[in-house]
């Protein structure tokens, strides 16, 4: 499995503007969607538009939670957890809650980036299925997760 399989999206962007961009652009891929477009799978067994925000949100967390321990302990080993198990419970998720935790805890996340130096950025961390990491690999990942993303919610936003 490689290091960060979200890499490729980056395409040589610097991670910080774009997770700080991502809000944004999800308030106005989201705001003209209808909540039965929202809810609309864009074939069968894909998530929804309100199931990828509540998957954003839920990432959100675990992102946050990934950069705090690797800062705080010494060569912390992530815990992974498996998007399919978690994504069963989408269904008790509304869209503009999903939305609103995402954006708390997105920008929580962006105030604790401000306060990483140079140093940090190369704290390692352990993830057992990728190897060992860096702090600054899982911002890139953060990163390279939301164009991802983003890309799939303009496709189906397109086809609505």
């Amino acid at each position: 499995m490689e290091l960060n399989p979200y890499a490729r999206f980056l395409e040589g962007r610097e991670p910080i503007p774009v997770i700080t961009a991502t809000v944004e652009r999800l308030h106005e891929l989201i705001d003209p969607l209808s909540p039965a477009q929202a809810n609309r799978e864009p074939e069968p067994g894909k998530w929804s538009v309100r199931e990828r925000l509540a998957h954003l949100a839920d990432c959100e967390l675990v992102f946050a939670m990934r950069l705090r321990q690797t800062l705080a302990e010494d060569h912390h080993i992530i815990q992974p957890f498996d998007q399919a198990e978690w994504g069963k419970r989408y269904a008790g998720y509304d869209l503009a809650t999903a939305f609103a935790m995402f954006t708390a805890a997105r920008n929580w996340n962006l105030k604790f980036l401000t306060t990483v130096t140079e140093d940090d950025r190369h704290h390692p961390v352990t993830h057992p299925e990728r190897g060992t990491m860096t702090l600054w690999t899982i911002v890139e990942t953060i990163a390279g997760h939301d164009l991802n993303h983003l890309e799939q919610l303009e496709r189906i936003a397109r086809n609505l």
